[in-house]
């Protein structure tokens, strides 16, 4: 009986020992789940508030613009339209389409040789220039269509280039402000008319003077005179 004795008395003390270990009551269990709801919560925090960052700042100026100026934080609230005076510093530079359209009194053509006087066996070159005196480019058309070179002596009509013309064409050009387009025609000292008809008859020499006029559409230069010897 002193042994069994002996024995239950540890078995129980034992038995008492292990039961020091005791579980943790319901109050600690509420603690705990509190720390993990709450640290969750911060990660869900932080992964939401890094996607309002990111979506702040990838969505461009527009949405950079919505940002908190008192905190630092985006706001979620869509930043207001550009006012007029912002849309207007906007807008686009005008483009070379908008720029106003050329003065054409202002494109002028002018008649010269490239001598005053010519010996018996010289032949005047007549140069036609056109120059545009305006500040924006012009389109001209200098094409063999619209120019004429026309030698006169008084009342007589001497020669005109659109007499024995064969063909002729548009030209179109921009000439810019300042700029200057020139045709030079070597004049063989002949007679012409109208329908390129023979004509026996030669200019006159021995000092006779002769005016040469450059026509371009309905501009004409002034007279340019030289000499035939």
């Amino acid at each position: 009986m002193g042994k069994q004795g002996t024995s239950s008395a540890r078995g129980k003390a034992s038995a008492s020992g292990s039961s020091s270990v005791r579980k943790p009551s319901s109050a600690v269990y509420r603690r705990r789940r509190l720390v993990v709801g709450g640290a969750l919560l911060m990660v869900l925090a932080m992964v939401v508030g890094g996607f309002a960052l990111a979506g702040a700042f990838t969505g461009g100026s527009e949405q950079a613009s919505s940002t908190d100026p008192a905190s630092g934080a985006a706001s979620a609230v869509p930043s207001a339209p550009p006012t007029e005076s912002a849309s207007a510093s906007a807008a686009p530079t005008p483009t070379a389409s908008a720029t106003p359209s050329c003065n054409q009194n202002l494109v002028t053509v002018s008649a010269s040789t490239d001598k005053a006087a010519y010996g018996p066996d010289e032949n005047p070159l007549l140069t036609l220039k056109v120059t545009n005196g305006g500040e924006v480019p012009c389109q001209v058309n200098i094409g063999t269509s619209q120019m004429e070179f026309l030698v006169t002596s008084g009342p007589d009509r001497v020669f005109s280039s659109r007499d024995c013309q064969a063909a002729s064409e548009d030209l179109v050009k921009v000439i810019a402000p300042g700029a200057s387009e020139t045709a030079n025609f070597p004049w063989p000292r002949n007679r012409s008319v109208e329908g390129c008809q023979v004509v026996d008859a030669k200019p006159g020499a021995g000092g006779a003077y002769y005016i040469f006029t450059a026509k371009l559409g309905s501009k004409a230069s002034p007279k340019a005179v030289f000499q035939l010897n």
